[in-house]
């Protein structure tokens, strides 16, 4: 498959994940993190039902961890939709 697109929120999740990251540990750190999820992001498109299912949270959704966030995804057609990054403290999708 090893074809992914991000949606617009979870755009806004890396920036906000990003600034806070470079906030609070700073930019090598920051930076380190950031790139982690792109690398994550090639993973999930590779093997996307390697993840668990989580029809619970939404219909279809999957869900990736990385660190202390979830990477919720779904796959459509021959892609993956990377929907949204949620870290444990803003659990809304």
């Amino acid at each position: 498959m090893a074809n992914y697109k991000l949606s617009e929120a979870a755009k806004n999740d890396l920036i906000r994940l990003h600034q806070y990251g470079i906030h609070k540990f700073g930019e090598t750190l920051a930076d380190t993190y950031f790139h982690a999820f792109f690398d994550q992001f090639e993973k999930i498109s590779e093997q996307p039902y390697l993840f668990a299912s989580v029809d619970v949270v939404k219909p279809e959704y999957r869900r990736c961890v990385l660190g202390i966030d979830s990477i919720y995804y779904r796959i459509i057609d021959n892609s993956v939709e990377i929907i949204r990054i949620i870290g444990r403290q803003d659990f809304r999708l």
